[in-house]
């Protein structure tokens, strides 16, 4: 039987992702029980190291293997540049792991949308944000095609507030031809404050991995297995 606080571990590359990350689980799944691992040279290694290397991999594997130990129940990674790790993870643990969009980009392809557009601002996001999303698509829709579109504003970087990075993301959307899209996602965890602004100057659901994972994980370890009242299925 699941617990009625089940233990969901995040492991975080930085700071910020704890932040955003734990703001959705308090959100969307609320009972869970958050257990944030933070190891903030995990990126700039990667970096350095120009991609991931087996030393890198087995270091997160290590860490993972630390909060498995200790009992999750359930885990996200909230940085992207490791989600080739998750998939090692799952042939060796039975729990949900769950890569950092991995279920924004699930529900935004089983949702009915035909035209999706993916927003960023940082110019590595947008490739793969779009790998990703192409690479579901036979498994999530393969009788349904989808048209991405994609947009950039590295402006939104430096912007002062969220109403501000939204306008500069609306702004490139609207350059890049994506007037007409049905749904946005968001790149980075960094722009979930954006979220309910850039919704609504453009009219559309505006979809976040931190949001989308604590959905997910919700559905799979809730007693019941369904969304609270107080919670939408799809971020609004």
């Amino acid at each position: 039987m699941i617990e009625p606080h089940p233990l969901v571990a995040m492991i975080h590359a930085v700071p910020a992702a704890h932040r955003i990350a734990h703001e959705a689980f308090a959100r969307e799944f609320p009972q869970a029980t958050v257990w944030n691992v933070l190891d903030d040279r995990l990126l700039d290694d990667a970096r350095e190291a120009g991609g991931l290397t087996d030393a890198l991999r087995r270091r997160m594997l290590r860490l993972i293997g630390h909060v498995m130990d200790g009992g999750a129940q359930g885990l996200l990674l909230t940085c992207s540049s490791y989600g080739e790790v998750v998939d090692t993870a799952r042939a060796l643990w039975t729990v949900p792991v769950l890569k950092s969009d991995e279920s924004m980009f699930k529900a935004a392809l089983a949702g009915p949308y035909r035209r999706i557009a993916v927003v960023a601002s940082t110019p590595p996001a947008v490739p793969a944000a779009v790998a990703q999303l192409e690479a579901l698509v036979p498994a999530v829709r393969p009788d349904r095609p989808v048209d991405i579109v994609t947009a950039l504003s590295e402006d939104a970087v430096g912007a002062a507030d969220p109403e501000s990075v939204a306008r500069h993301l609306a702004d490139a959307l609207r350059a890049a031809g994506g007037t007409d899209v049905e749904a946005v996602l968001l790149a980075q965890y960094s722009l979930t404050p954006a979220r309910d602004a850039l919704a609504a100057l453009l009219g559309v659901p505006v979809l976040d991995g931190a949001g989308a994972a604590a959905r997910e994980l919700r559905g799979f370890l809730s007693p019941d297995g369904t969304p609270t009242a107080r919670t939408p299925a799809v971020a609004p």
